[in-house]
C-alpha cells in the first residue's frame, strides 16, 4: 500500500469513528458487517467494520493493486471520500428514526402547563393585572403555553386564550402532567364486557354499552387495560376502546356564568321535583291507609313509618332501593325484581317517585346538580366510571353490582362525582 493510500485509510477509519459514534447502529459484537451496512445504507454503497474500525472492500483492492498508477489510486481515495459523507446522511436518518419513538412519547407534555394555586389563576387579555379577566385556570388544570412573554405565559386552554402569571404555573413537568391526567377508555363496541383479569378466560365482572367511558388506572398488560368499575377495577380488551388522555380545562367567563346558571335552575327543579314526590308519596301512604283496618295503634304505626321514611325526600328513595338488596343483575334490565343494571336501578327506583332518568350511567352524571362526597345526603347519586349506584348514608350505597353479586349494599370506595336528584 503506497502512503498516500495508508493516509486516505487512516481518515476513512477515523471519519467513521465520528460519524457513528452518536448512534445505536452498533452491533452486539461491536462490529458491522459490509451486508449490515449495505442493508441498512443502501445509499452509502460503504464496507466498514466497528471495533478494529477495518477497511474492506475498496481499500483491499486498493491494497492488492497499490502498484497501479497514481491515477488509478486517486480514483478509489474519491470514492472513499463520497462514501464517508454519504454515510454520515445515512446515519444522521438512523437517528432520527431511533429517536422518533421517544419524542412521541414526550410529545404529549411538551409546552404544557399546570396551574398549582391554592384555587385558581386568572387568565387575562394582557400580560398585565391591568389586562380584562377571560378565565379561570383552576388548580391541577392543563394549558398549552404559546408563547413567553416576561412574567406571563400566552396559554391556551379549553376555549380561552389569554395571559397567566408563570409563577402560578408549572411548565414541561412530565411527572406533575402525568399525575393529574386522567386516562379514559372509551367504549367503540356495542357491549363491552370487562373480565376481573386479563384473560378472555377470565369471569365477567360487567357489561358496559358504546360509548361510555372508563377510567384507566392499569396500563401494563399488552393488550389490555384496567378499569375502574364501582369499587373495582377490572380488565377490557384495547381492541374495543379509544384510549386517551383528558385534562381539566379552563373555564370561560361565558361558561362559567351558564354553569352556575344551569346549576341554580337544577337546584330549583330538585325542589321541585322532592316536592311533588313528597305529595306523591303523601298520597299513596294515605290510600294505603284507607285500605288497613281502622285500628288506631295500626294507623299511628304506618304514619310514624311514612314520617321516618322522609316523604319524597332522599332518604325515602334509599330507604325504597333497599328492598330490592338480593334481586340479580342483568346488562340492559330495569327491573327491579327480575333483573336490572346499574343505571337501570338507579332509574327505575327513581321513577317510582315520579322522576325521569336516562337509562345510561355516562348521562346520569348530568343530572340534578353536583355536591361534594362529604355533603353527600342519602338519595344522592354516586357516579363512577362506568356506574352508579344510590347512596344511604354512613359511606355506603346500594347498587346492582355486577352478575354475580347482583344488588347489593356496599363502601361508596371513591366516586367521581355525586348527583343530587330531590331537595
Amino acid at each position: 500500500m503506497n502512503k498516500k493510500v495508508a493516509k486516505r485509510v487512516a481518515c476513512f477509519a477515523a471519519a467513521s469513528l465520528i460519524v457513528f459514534s452518536g448512534t445505536s447502529v452498533i452491533a452486539a459484537d461491536g462490529k458491522l458487517s459490509v451486508a449490515e451496512i449495505t442493508q441498512n445504507f443502501p445509499a452509502a454503497g460503504l464496507s466498514l467494520g466497528f471495533g478494529n474500525m477495518t477497511a474492506v472492500a475498496d481499500l483491499d483492492t486498493a491494497k492488492a493493486d497499490e502498484d497501479k498508477d497514481t491515477v488509478k489510486a486517486k480514483e478509489n481515495d474519491d470514492k472513499v471520500e463520497s462514501n464517508t459523507v454519504m454515510a454520515g446522511v445515512s446515519a444522521d436518518v438512523r437517528e432520527v428514526v431511533l429517536t422518533s419513538k421517544k419524542a412521541k412519547e414526550d410529545s404529549e407534555f411538551a409546552d404544557i402547563a399546570i396551574a398549582q394555586v391554592n384555587d385558581y389563576v386568572n387568565i387575562r387579555s394582557l400580560p398585565s393585572e391591568d389586562g380584562e379577566v377571560l378565565g379561570k385556570l383552576y388548580n391541577n388544570s392543563a394549558a398549552t403555553v404559546l408563547e413567553e412573554e416576561g412574567d406571563w405565559y400566552k396559554i391556551k386552554s379549553g376555549n380561552v386564550e389569554g395571559y397567566v402569571k408563570a409563577e402560578f404555573v408549572v411548565r414541561d413537568d412530565p411527572e406533575l402532567a402525568e399525575k393529574v391526567r386522567t386516562r379514559i377508555a372509551e367504549v367503540t363496541t356495542e357491549t363491552l364486557r370487562v373480565r376481573k383479569e386479563a384473560s378472555t378466560d377470565a369471569p365477567i365482572m360487567d357489561l358496559i354499552p358504546e360509548g361510555d367511558t372508563l377510567i384507566v388506572k392499569d396500563e401494563s398488560i399488552e393488550g389490555w387495560v384496567g378499569v375502574v368499575v364501582g369499587e373495582k377495577v377490572g380488565y377490557v380488551s384495547t381492541e374495543f376502546v379509544d384510549i386517551s388522555s383528558k385534562y381539566v380545562q379552563a373555564e370561560s367567563k361565558e361558561e362559567e356564568a351558564a354553569r352556575l346558571k344551569a346549576e341554580e335552575n337544577a337546584k330549583k327543579k330538585a325542589a321541585a321535583d322532592a316536592k311533588a314526590a313528597q305529595a306523591k308519596s303523601a298520597a299513596q301512604a294515605a290510600a294505603n291507609n284507607n285500605k288497613q283496618s281502622s285500628n288506631k295503634q295500626s294507623s299511628e304505626k304506618n304514619s310514624s313509618s311514612a314520617a321516618s321514611s322522609g316523604g319524597g325526600s332522599g332518604s325515602a328513595v334509599a330507604s325504597y332501593a333497599l328492598q330490592f338488596v338480593g334481586n340479580p343483575y342483568v346488562y340492559g334490565g330495569s327491573s327491579l325484581t327480575s333483573g336490572t343494571d346499574c343505571s337501570g336501578f338507579v332509574m327505575s327506583v327513581y321513577s317510582a317517585f315520579g322522576v325521569g332518568l336516562p337509562h345510561q350511567s355516562g348521562a346520569q352524571r348530568g343530572c340534578g346538580y353536583g355536591v361534594s362526597v362529604g355533603e353527600a345526603q342519602p338519595g344522592d347519586i354516586m357516579c363512577y366510571s362506568g356506574h352508579v349506584g344510590i347512596y344511604i348514608g354512613n359511606g355506603q350505597m346500594v347498587h346492582a353490582s355486577d352478575p354475580s353479586t347482583g344488588i347489593i349494599v356496599s363502601g361508596i370506595g371513591s366516586p367521581i362525582a355525586v348527583r343530587r336528584i330531590l331537595g
